[in-house]
C-alpha cells in the first residue's frame, strides 16, 4: 500500500511512473494524491487507473480493511 502527495514542485509523470513501478513490484493498492487538480489516481494491479475528484473518502478496500482517508476540497 502506497499513498504519494504530488507537491507543488513535483510534475506529475514522474510520480505516475513511479506508481507504475510500484504496481510491476507487487504493489496492491496506491493512491496518487494531486492537490493541484484535486484529483486522486488510484492504481490497482491489472485494472486501469481510477480518477476521483476531490472531496472524497478513499477505501483501503481488501489491503486495509476498515481504513478511510477523507479528502476534503
Amino acid at each position: 500500500f502506497v499513498i504519494e502527495l504530488r507537491s507543488r514542485t513535483d510534475a506529475l509523470k514522474p510520480l505516475q511512473d513511479k506508481m507504475q513501478e510500484y504496481l510491476n513490484s507487487g504493489l496492491q493498492l496506491g493512491w496518487l494524491i494531486n492537490p493541484q487538480n484535486q484529483q486522486v489516481e488510484i492504481y490497482r494491479p491489472n485494472q486501469p487507473v481510477e480518477i476521483v475528484g476531490f472531496p472524497v473518502s478513499l477505501s483501503g478496500e481488501d489491503v486495509l480493511p476498515g481504513f478511510v482517508l477523507t479528502v476534503p476540497i
